[in-house]
């Protein structure tokens, strides 16, 4: 089985945005979806009752991010009459369900073990516009249901995929074919950042950072996740065997433990990336300074030329370049329109997919530039894609103003 593509996780989806009568209980209680043959594709043309399923309700605001099981049951409600039927699909996800509004994205789906998804996400959302590549439905009519055959049709999975799978809590199958130096080099304990991100450089050939620094970046952050993943699932598994607690079974030091898990996951891909950067300026021999100081504690994560220059007041302002950077953005890119005040066109770097357009747009009145690896721009619309720029791009221009 291909674990680098999506099919070894979905064997098909169907997806369409809600209608009012579908998603709004000031319309209708029935929170039923119209079975017409797509869905068909997913549950065939007999009876099945409260079908165990996982419901999304995804958001760009974190706060607005809902999760839980509920159950599906697909059904004829014309079964009774003698030569017409009319498939509908009962969907009971009360905390999800219950945040659903006309023009929502709504994706259900098969996984390749059985499990049955329902994901929707907020409608003109960089979520919904990630679900929207991930499942290749740029260009489709959604106003009904379209049928993909994931199995057939399922794209190369990569670090942007990897991301909006792990929001949906799909656990990823891990590569373990270097795992025996990775416990050789660390034992069984998570390393520093700093020392991992190096390991993963280290361990990954022919990557020459002069012809291609975009390519370099996203190839170590590839490596480097697949590298972590593997150690952490060895970690976690031997946790998990020795339990939790006296006896054991201890829910909330299970429950600690997981959060951890997860916090450790953000925060490490957020520090890889500043790792790779700063090895990728130090490579190509470009003044910088990291995490230094500037106004009011804030700390950029780089600025250019160095952070001697920025503190020297009579040097030039237009020399001076800085650079946040986020593998993700959400709502938190307006944090770096607060640092060094004395640059007033920010530049941030992010790994994140299709971010909606609306986003983008307030980018541009805020001043800011959105710098994003050139594998990444497919996922964004043609507009967008002039108004970007690419790491090579970037590094460019800071190399132009230290001239």
């Amino acid at each position: 089985m291909d674990k680098s593509r999506l099919s070894n996780y979905f064997s098909g989806i169907a997806a369409k945005k809600l209608s009012a009568v579908e998603a709004n209980p000031e319309v209708s209680n029935q929170h039923e979806l119209n079975g017409v043959t797509e869905l068909k594709e997913i549950f065939g043309d007999k009876k099945l009752e409260k079908l165990p399923a996982s419901f999304f309700y995804l958001d760009d605001k974190d706060e607005n991010i809902r999760k839980s099981d509920g159950f599906l049951t697909w059904y004829d409600s014309r079964e009774n009459h003698p030569t017409r039927s009319e498939f509908r699909l009962y969907y009971q996800g009360k905390e999800v369900s219950e945040m659903f509004r006309e023009g929502d994205l709504v994706i259900v789906g098969k996984r390749t073990d059985g499990k049955l998804v329902f994901i929707a996400a907020k409608s003109e959302t960089t979520v919904a516009n990630q679900l929207v590549w991930l499942f290749d439905l740029k260009g489709e009519n959604l106003e009904t249901f379209h049928f993909k055959d994931i199995a057939r049709e399922g794209q190369k999975l990569g670090f942007a995929t990897n991301m909006i799978l792990d929001e949906l809590g799909i656990e990823l199958e891990t590569d373990d074919s270097m795992l025996e130096g990775i416990l050789a080099k660390f034992g069984q304990v998570f390393p520093a950042t700093k020392e991992f991100s190096g390991y993963a450089r280290d361990t990954l050939k022919g990557i020459v950072v002069q012809d291609d620094p975009d390519g370099a970046l996203m190839a170590w952050m590839n490596h480097e996740e697949k590298l972590f993943r593997s150690l952490e699932k060895r970690i976690v598994a031997e946790r998990l065997k020795a339990g939790f607690g006296k006896n054991g079974e201890d829910v909330d030091a299970f429950i600690g433990f997981s959060l951890s898990v997860q916090n450790r996951r953000k925060a490490r891909v957020g520090a890889a990336l500043e790792n790779h950067l700063e090895h990728l300026f130090k490579t190509l021999g470009i003044r910088h300074s990291r995490g230094k100081v500037t106004e009011n504690k804030s700390k950029p994560d780089f600025i250019f030329p160095s952070i001697e220059d920025y503190r020297t007041f009579n040097f030039p302002g237009d020399k001076l370049t800085m650079l946040g950077a986020k593998s993700t953005c959400k709502d938190r890119w307006r944090q770096v329109l607060t640092e060094a005040k004395r640059i007033l066109e920010k530049h941030l770097l992010t790994l994140e997919p299709s971010i909606s357009e609306a986003q983008t747009d307030e980018m541009k009145d805020s001043d800011l530039q959105l710098v994003v690896p050139r594998s990444i721009h497919e996922t964004y619309n043609t507009g967008q894609q002039k108004w970007l720029m690419t790491l090579s791009e970037f590094i460019k221009m800071v190399q132009s103003r230290d001239s």
